[in-house]
């Protein structure tokens, strides 16, 4: 027979300690683990939101309208561009920013450090997968030149491609500001963009009240080619007080010779790199049956300019400037001229009487 001990109240008593050990053991180690790891864990989520708010205040990219309606999303700081034409190459030394040009096209000549850049192949067809190779945070298209598949293949990489359409002298210092903006660098760009057109205004006051020369200005002589009235050359033509005997829709008309002779514009106009070579050409016009019934032609009232009237760039006001020089020389034979900058390189600019 098995009797049941009672059991002694010291025994209750030393369970009880042993409850009240353990209990406090269990809180302690809850504090000890707190202390260890949850002020840590605290300070890092504080500091996670510190740098997300960080982020939230600086944002990693800039949304941007280009020049043809696209919404485009640019890095906040762009180190590498890759430019599709030779006016917007131009642009990005004439902003202070040669040295982040990663690539251009073959035809990109102006200024001499655009040569020594990696290639792209040609503006029309570049090659894609050069220009991914090259890493740009920012392509720059034009819509003249470049194709709009070429623009919606790069975005579709997940290239950022901001695209320029200037149609006027006004819209190319438009696209200059723009992409200084896109660029991030305001700061350069404002007192270009001042500049240029301090120097059209400059022009407008000399050659106010005189009337408008009738010019041809000749793309192409076979066959004959030359500008409509919606191109910046045109506008180029305007502001330096002329106007186009060839009033076209098209950008880049045929003109029929026979009506050139007709009309018996007062100047003819070349754009030329190398005017040696230009005057040449135009010697060999004069021995060809209906160019040699151009009045302008007999009398050697022809201005050969240099093909920076061919680009949307800052040059283009230079142009203006020669243009306007050669067609109103008495406008700017008082009072003193302004200087051609250092930059601009004119091979030739004559008109002869």
């Amino acid at each position: 027979m098995k009797f049941k001990t009672r059991p002694r109240a010291s025994d209750s008593a030393n369970a009880g300690c042993a409850k009240t050990r353990t209990a406090a053991l269990r809180l302690w180690l809850a504090l000890f683990s707190w202390l260890l790891f949850g002020i840590p864990a605290l300070a890092q989520t504080q500091t996670v939101n510190a740098a997300s708010g960080l982020q939230d205040a600086a944002p990693v990219s800039h949304s941007f309208t280009d020049e043809i309606g696209r919404k485009v999303e640019v890095p906040t700081v762009v180190k590498r561009i890759v430019s599709l034409a030779p006016n917007l190459t131009e642009i990005v030394f004439a902003l202070g920013e040669g040295d982040h040009l990663a690539g251009d096209t073959d035809f990109c000549d102006y200024p001499a450090e655009a040569t020594q850049k990696p290639r792209v192949g040609g503006p029309i067809n570049p090659n894609l997968e050069q220009v991914v190779a090259l890493a740009p945070d920012l392509v720059l298209a034009t819509k003249a030149i470049n194709r709009r598949e070429t623009v919606e293949a790069l975005a579709r990489i997940g290239l950022p491609v901001f695209v320029t359409d200037p149609h006027s002298v006004d819209d190319m210092i438009a696209s200059v500001e723009h992409i200084g903006n896109v660029l991030h660098a305001e700061k350069t760009a404002a007192p270009l963009v001042e500049d240029l057109r301090e120097r059209l205004s400059n022009i407008d006051r000399r050659i106010a009240g005189a009337l408008p020369r009738r010019v041809l200005f000749v793309v192409w002589t076979e066959p004959l080619i030359s500008i409509g009235r919606g191109t910046f050359i045109a506008d180029a033509l305007r502001r330096a007080g002329a106007r186009s005997v060839v009033d076209a829709s098209a950008e880049w008309p045929r003109v029929n010779l026979e009506e050139i002779v007709r009309l018996q514009p007062e100047v003819l106009v070349f754009a030329s790199a190398h005017a040696g070579d230009t005057q040449h050409d135009i010697d060999m016009l004069r021995a060809r049956p209906g160019w040699r019934s151009l009045e302008a032609l007999r009398r050697g009232n022809i201005v050969i300019i240099s093909d920076a009237i061919n680009r949307p760039a800052p040059r283009l006001v230079d142009a203006v400037e020669q243009l306007a020089r050669a067609f109103h020389p008495d406008s700017f034979a008082r009072g003193g001229s302004r200087a051609t900058p250092a930059y601009f390189a004119v091979e030739a600019c004559a008109c002869a009487r």
